[in-house]
């Protein structure tokens, strides 16, 4: 069963259950995920499902700190309930020693030694990590790596 599948499934599961939060994200999850699909012109396969699904929370989480700085809490926790949703169906993200072992390899081989390097350490350790197929967060990377080149 592919993701988008499951995705359905399970809307038609939380439908049924009349669970109102989880029934519209899945909804809202669901119609991004036939946008791209109509963008492509083809059906979406996991990967390209997940990339939606990680867009999604990238702007859950955005929503949510733009909402806490407007002093709207009841907003920012309806966003990160979506959040929890959408990561459901997420592999897990990488962990920040991850991040860090990743970040240390990358300065290393690109041989940098100041903050004017840190564009290509940022580069070298977003596409070593790019490849264990696990979502990551390019601000956490960057962050790791100021604090490494800092």
């Amino acid at each position: 069963m592919t993701l988008a599948e499951r995705i359905t499934r399970d809307l038609t599961t939380a439908m049924k259950a009349q669970d109102a939060a989880r029934t519209s994200t899945l909804r809202m999850a669901k119609a991004a995920i036939m946008n791209k699909q109509i963008d492509k012109r083809g059906a979406l396969d996991d990967a390209e499902t997940a990339r939606v699904l990680q867009g999604l929370v990238k702007q859950r989480e955005d929503a949510a700190e733009q909402y806490e700085k407007a002093r709207r809490p009841e907003l920012a926790d309806k966003e990160r309930a979506e959040i929890l949703v959408l990561k459901d169906y997420l592999p897990a993200e990488v962990t920040a020693e991850e991040i860090a072992a990743a970040v240390e390899r990358a300065a290393a081989d690109t041989g940098a030694a100041s903050l004017k390097d840190m564009s290509r350490v940022v580069k070298a350790a977003l596409a070593g990590l790019a490849a264990s197929g696990r979502p990551v967060d390019g601000k956490r990377v960057s962050d790791a790596a100021r604090k490494k080149l800092g």
